[in-house]
């Protein structure tokens, strides 16, 4: 691996006397992580490569230099690990929604990338809050908590697939596989049917989705029970665990305007010269939350017909299927606000035609 020199005492002593802020441009990835550094008000210096350990020591030196250290890195699958070590050390650090970072000449690289972060950093520092978008890091907590919320919705993924790739295989050498064909009752019927050699193949697929489907299971019957004990008809436990827990904390949100926006449910906007149309939704949001928010909401049109925002599902015969789905994601994202506002004691759910006690 590549690295750069880190600086001298000299330097370091200098940034002392000057008090200046120093700002990192980080792009992140497993195995090093490319740095761009400004310096006070200086041009960007050219991109250096660390590994994390290399690169706290290098802040540690500066930090207590005197510098005032600021630095940013893009959300993804590295996580939070990296800022909180790095706050840790006495870092600023901001974590920042991805975007495309690639200039008007369409290339990218790492050193692109971390000068492009540094200088988006520079003007995020001046006062400009649209040079990008900040996410909240969770804490620990909260991030396991999610991770096993998110841990079974990944063993269900994993069960659908091998039920998917035994009935391929059943279907292939004209077999009919009927829905839950795994499962131990259809199984026990089928398996006679079926030469030695496909029993013994597709034996594998039919074991593989039992256990997934036993795990998933077990861990739905935990986060139920983590469910509170009273919620509106129609607002199963999972699901309300499942929101609770990718949302981290509802009072995060100071308005309706950014709970809606966290969902991707809002539309995208076509407009000029007074004139367009609203698009398909932007999906700029959590997507776990999106698909929770949009399953319930056809629960509620069956368990709570006389919640406003549902109303228009009821009768399936005013409504064409495609205006029907469209209704259905406004009124996700009206749930969302109307849960929130529960969630943070602003309402009750007789004020908003949920005819259910509701203990957050």
């Amino acid at each position: 691996m590549k690295t750069y020199n880190t600086g001298n005492e000299t330097q370091e002593r200098a940034l002392v006397e000057a008090g200046v802020i120093i700002k990192l441009g980080l792009d992140v990835h497993a195995r090093q992580i490319t740095v761009c550094r400004q310096i006070g008000d200086r041009t960007p210096q050219p991109a250096q490569v660390f590994t994390k350990e290399r690169l706290l020591v290098w802040v540690r030196k500066m930090i207590e230099a005197g510098a005032v250290v600021y630095s940013c890195y893009e959300a993804g699958v590295m996580g939070y690990t990296l800022h909180r070590e790095l706050s840790a050390c006495g870092v600023k650090n901001v974590v920042v929604a991805p975007q495309k970072l690639c200039g008007p000449k369409h290339q990218k690289t790492d050193a692109l990338d971390a000068r492009a972060l540094v200088d988006r950093l520079d003007r995020w520092l001046r006062g400009n809050r649209d040079a990008f978008s900040t996410v909240r890091v969770p804490t620990p907590e909260e991030e396991q908590a999610r991770a096993q919320a998110r841990l079974r919705d990944h063993l269900g993924r994993m069960r659908r697939m091998a039920e998917a790739r035994g009935r391929c295989l059943l279907i292939a050498h004209g077999f009919t596989a009927e829905k839950y064909w795994w499962r131990k009752a259809k199984w026990e019927a089928l398996k006679p049917t079926l030469p030695p050699w496909l029993q013994l193949l597709v034996t594998e697929w039919q074991e593989t989705a039992l256990d997934f489907d036993r795990r998933e299971r077990a861990l739905r019957a935990q986060l139920e029970a983590a469910a509170p004990k009273e919620l509106p008809r129609g607002i199963g436990a999972l699901t309300w665990v499942v929101l609770a827990r990718e949302i981290c904390d509802w009072a995060r949100f100071h308005n309706r305007r950014q709970v809606a926006s966290y969902t991707g449910l809002c539309p995208g906007i076509h407009t000029s010269d007074g004139r367009g149309r609203e698009g398909s939704i932007n999906r700029c949001g959590n997507r776990a939350v999106r698909t929770a928010l949009v399953e319930l909401v056809w629960r509620l049109a069956r368990w709570q017909p006389d919640y406003k925002p549902v109303r228009a599902l009821v009768d399936k015969t005013t409504l064409s299927p495609r205006r029907r789905r469209k209704h259905a994601v406004a009124a996700a994202r009206r749930l969302a606000i109307d849960l929130w506002r529960l969630a943070t004691h602003q309402t009750t759910p007789e004020k908003i035609g949920l005819n259910a006690p509701f203990v957050p």
